[in-house]
Order: C-alpha cells, then sequence, then structure tokens
C-alpha cells in the first residue's frame, strides 16, 4: 500500500496543516508508517532504567530495532527487555538489548506492541503473529500498554476489518473446540479455521506448542466481553486475541502525521 503523506508535517493529530505554497508530497509505505509509529512510542515512553515488554509482529519489530539503535548510541542506559515471543527475543538478542523474563520482573514499566485491530474504545485484536498468549501476559504485567500501528488498522467495530481473529488451542481434539467456537458465534456468521504456515502447509505451531485457531465474522459479534468470557469457558480455549481495556496509550500513523489517543481522555 503506498500512500501520499507530508514529510514537513509535525501534527499530532489527523487534522490538515495549511501552508503556502504546499509542501511537497512523498509517497510512503504502509511498513514506513509502521516505522513512525513505533519510533514514537519509543523516544516518547521509554526512559533509563525501566524494565520494557517487547512485541512481537511487524510493528513491533520496529520498536525493537529502536531500541537497540538508542542504546547503542548510550542515549538509553539499563533498559531491561522481555520478549513475547522467541522471535523477538532472537530479533533483542542480536541488537545487544539486555533481557530477563517476567518471574523476574513481574511489574514492567510499560509494554510496547502492535495491533491487528483498534475500535474507537481502544479495544484491540491481537496475535495474527502468532503470540497472542505471551502479548497478553506482558500487557497485563506492564504498568503502561502502548500499541503501535498504522492507520489501516483502525476499525469502526471489532472483527471489522474481516480478517482473523486468533484462537490459542490446545492440540488434543481442536476440530471439537473450533467446531464449538464457530457454534458460539453462530449468529456472526462464523467460520474457524486451523492456521496453518504458508511455505510448508504444516499446521502452526505457538511458542507454547500450541494451535490457533482463527475466527472470521461476517456480522458483528456483540458484546465484547461477553463474548470474551465465553470463549474462555470453551474446555480446550488457552486464550483469545481480544485484548479489552488493555491499552493505555495508542499511536496511530496516518497520512497526515501521527496521531496518539490515551485511555483516560477516553473516560
Amino acid at each position: 500500500m503506498a500512500i501520499a503523506y507530508n514529510a514537513h508535517s509535525t501534527t499530532t493529530t489527523f487534522a490538515v496543516m495549511a501552508s503556502s505554497p504546499p509542501p511537497p508530497l512523498v509517497i510512503i509505505t504502509q511498513d514506513e508508517l509502521k516505522k513512525i509509529a513505533a519510533y514514537k512510542a519509543v523516544d516518547d515512553f521509554i526512559e533509563s532504567g525501566m524494565v520494557v515488554g517487547l512485541g512481537t509482529g511487524s510493528t513491533a519489530k520496529h520498536a525493537v530495532d529502536r531500541i537497540g539503535e538508542i542504546l547503542q548510541q548510550e542515549n538509553l542506559t539499563n533498559i531491561i527487555g522481555i520478549p513475547t515471543s522467541m522471535r523477538t527475543r532472537e530479533q533483542a538478542l542480536s541488537l545487544n538489548i539486555p533481557l530477563s523474563d517476567i518471574e523476574t520482573h513481574p511489574v514492567l514499566d510499560l509494554a510496547i506492541d502492535g495491533a491487528d485491530e483498534v475500535d474507537s474504545d481502544l479495544n484491540l485484536v491481537k496475535g495474527r503473529g502468532g503470540a497472542l498468549l505471551r502479548e497478553k501476559m506482558i500487557g497485563c504485567a506492564s504498568k503502561k500498554f502502548i500499541v503501535i500501528v498504522d492507520e489501516s488498522k483502525i476499525v469502526e467495530h471489532i472483527g471489522g476489518s474481516g480478517l482473523a481473529m486468533p484462537v490459542e488451542v490446545v492440540p488434543f481434539c481442536w476440530k471439537f473446540t473450533a467446531q464449538k467456537l464457530e457454534l458460539l458465534f453462530k449468529e456472526s456468521e462464523c467460520v474457524a479455521k486451523i492456521r496453518t504456515c504458508l511455505k510448508t502447509g504444516d499446521v502452526f505451531v505457538t511458542d507454547n506448542s500450541n494451535y490457533t485457531i482463527d475466527l472470521y465474522f461476517k456480522k458483528q459479534i456483540g458484546d465484547l466481553k461477553a463474548a470474551s468470557d465465553a470463549m474462555l469457558r470453551i474446555p480446550g480455549v488457552v486464550d483469545h486475541g481480544l485484548f479489552l481495556d488493555m491499552a493505555t496509550t495508542v499511536i496511530v500513523a496516518g497520512d497526515h502525521g501521527v496521531m496518539v489517543k490515551n485511555k483516560s481522555s477516553l473516560s
């Protein structure tokens, strides 16, 4: 996706800033928008001495890169990272970011992670990168949960993108679990599919040795809290990709700049 972007804009809202003569436009990709959001989160929120949750996925990868860059420049010191996946752990180690675990640091100063969907109440869908359980555990253990996205992730309602809402399940009788999930969301015309690896076609296995059932909705799923609770009551479900009332700040990069939404401003 290519988007026209105002290279000179410093606005923190999506309002277009008038200028004369008009500033030149450059073409910016979706990945570059992800990078803008990630860098703003790191630069604005991380301070020396913090314990930081390191997210997983294409947007979070930019945040980890930025942390490594700033540490190398010695603009930050005494940062400890808690990775949410083996993939992120390997990336952080390659950047010489000191790492620990949630048992050693049960309370984190903040976590920075991406999201697959964000609604107007800052509810999220996460987990298309395959790490929803660890992401949710790290997010819950953090004093602040900073979510970074490009504007394509903003939806009118959860499930509105038409893309997957992941559910992590135990491998035992996963088809039974998938059928129960479909039945639960029958009125939403839900279709449940086991996630497979694109290259091999094998069933995708999470870092926790579980499977992922991806749910696709044609209609709204209704009360999100009720949906969350109902999924967790199904035998075989480990956790799901609904992240409700968890994000404290969402940073959205779009074609007119960067918008910062804080949970406190919504109440």
